[in-house]
């Protein structure tokens, strides 16, 4: 099925969670938030998130400056 994750337009295996996805990106020491269709999904949220095709995904991470 199809996601788009931070605008790119990725294949990903039916019935993946939104910690699959993190995990297949080996991103999840950078992402301290995760939303699918503009909805924040809490980080306990994540493995039972299951994405369906053609949804949102925006993973943040927040950096530090003045």
């Amino acid at each position: 099925m199809i996601v788009i994750i931070n605008g790119e337009t990725r294949e990903v295996t039916q019935g993946s969670t939104l910690y699959d996805v993190i995990q297949l990106l080996g991103v999840q020491e950078r992402v301290m938030a995760a939303a699918v269709n503009m909805e924040i999904v809490k980080q306990d949220q994540w493995e039972k998130a299951v994405l369906r095709d053609q949804d949102r995904i925006e993973l943040l991470d927040f950096v530090g400056g003045g």
